[in-house]
């Protein structure tokens, strides 16, 4: 169910969005959010929207690999928080801690920066979506491992048929659109 509050945001989603079939990989249907960073007016309105919804809630933003980056960084800004990038392995230097997971079409492996994030931290997941729950679940086990807690996660899009908010337990999660 999507949240009263949220639901404008999720217009602003549908109406930003292409479907691309076979990508990344035959049987695949990518949501494309790339029109609706090209839409300064748009992008605009769903950050400062999220930032109304989340602020004083939040301590930190964290945004996953790679969307989740360009979605996680301005909602910070305008929150005036910082933000901690969750990355595929290898991508951030310095002492790490990793976590391997499974995705809608394969598997992989995440980490995070330790010293990201203060002990106690309220830290709020931004991701572009949320299809089976294994990149949701692998972020806050790293979040939760670093001392800090999930106050929430908030995706742009759920993918209904793939279930993936049975599989994220008891976790806040936000989804924008539900497609």
């Amino acid at each position: 169910m999507i949240n009263p509050k949220l639901a404008p945001l999720g217009k602003i989603i549908r109406e930003n969005l292409r479907d691309v079939p076979d990508f990344p990989q035959t049987g695949v249907l990518f949501r494309d959010i790339s029109p609706l960073l090209a839409n300064g007016e748009a992008f605009s309105q769903l950050v400062k929207g999220l930032a109304d919804f989340y602020r004083g809630r939040v301590d930190l933003v964290a945004g996953l690999e790679s969307r989740g980056f360009l979605i996680a960084a301005p909602v910070a800004v305008e929150l005036g928080l910082g933000t901690l990038m969750i990355r595929k392995a290898g991508k951030l230097p310095g002492p790490v801690i990793g976590i391997d997971y499974g995705l809608e079409y394969g598997k992989s492996r995440m980490e995070l920066q330790p010293d990201s994030i203060k002990e106690g931290a309220r830290v709020l997941v931004l991701d572009d979506v949320l299809a089976t729950g294994g990149t949701v679940n692998a972020s806050a086990a790293l979040i939760k491992r670093a001392g800090a807690i999930v106050e929430s996660v908030c995706v742009l899009m759920e993918l209904e048929e793939l279930d993936g908010r049975e599989h994220i337990g008891d976790l806040e999660c936000e989804a924008l659109t539900l497609i």
